[in-house]
């Protein structure tokens, strides 16, 4: 399944790989203190710096103190509903690697959490493994161009949060949506509202045709609505001088 334009494949580790621990607790937490939880106000908060996160939730105290809160708050949740590697991800991870495509893992916790969680698939990915984007969320521009020095149309990016599907449209990347299932998200609604166009419920319905037709619509320059398909065999990498 060689791929004819997308040279690098980055997977969300959280929401994508391993399941979606982050927004029970961060609903949990807003609407213990009496807020009001809302799509903007999980915007806000999702695949954000942690500080900035923190700042934005409305919940008592300093960044650093609303940061030690949520961890504590996550550590009570993990032990009824611990971290988990989401079924289908190791035949996921198979089909990504048979593309010929570079892979990466990514996130906004340390290195250790990869490490811990999904060491046995570290071979499939390659450069440093796992990149942690706390410093520079959502990180698409870095990842693609100062990590595997490419150009950002020549990425797919496959997260559970629409604000990574923001800055890939600003950027000019390919992007796969898979929302989390849990109940209070806005996440589909979010995506959608970006342009999303396509959105999977499993990793089992990330298949060979979808990476292809993701492929095919990176190659030409129409991966985001209002974009116009660029003619001829080289694609959108002629339009950018590759």
């Amino acid at each position: 399944m060689a791929l004819r334009h997308l040279r690098l494949i980055a997977v969300n580790i959280d929401g994508v790989l391993l399941n979606d621990t982050f927004s029970p607790v961060i609903h949990r937490m807003v609407v213990r203190n009496g807020g009001v939880y809302t799509a903007e106000l999980e915007r806000s908060v999702l695949s954000q710096p942690q500080l900035r996160a923190a700042a934005a939730l409305g919940v008592p105290g300093t960044p650093e103190e609303v940061v030690a809160e949520y961890f504590r708050e996550r550590a009570a949740y993990l032990e009824d509903d611990p971290v988990r590697v989401m079924e289908g991800a190791g035949a996921l991870l198979e089909r990504l690697r048979a593309t010929g495509a570079r892979m990466v893992c990514y996130g906004g916790l340390g290195r250790s959490h990869f490490d811990h969680h999904l060491g046995t698939y570290a071979s499939y990915f390659d450069g440093p493994g796992y990149v942690c984007t706390d410093a520079f969320r959502p990180g698409v521009r870095e990842i693609a161009e100062e990590v595997f020095g490419l150009r950002c149309d020549q990425a797919l990016f496959i997260d559970d949060v629409a604000r990574v599907a923001e800055t890939a449209r600003e950027l000019g990347a390919a992007f796969l949506g898979h929302p989390t299932s849990y109940e209070h998200s806005f996440q589909r609604e979010l995506m959608r509202r970006a342009g999303v166009r396509h959105l999977v419920g499993s990793l089992d319905d990330i298949d060979e045709p979808l990476v292809r037709a993701l492929d095919a619509e990176a190659a030409e320059g129409r991966l985001w609505p209002g974009e116009a398909a660029v003619t001829g065999p080289a694609g959108r990498g002629a339009a950018a001088g590759a």
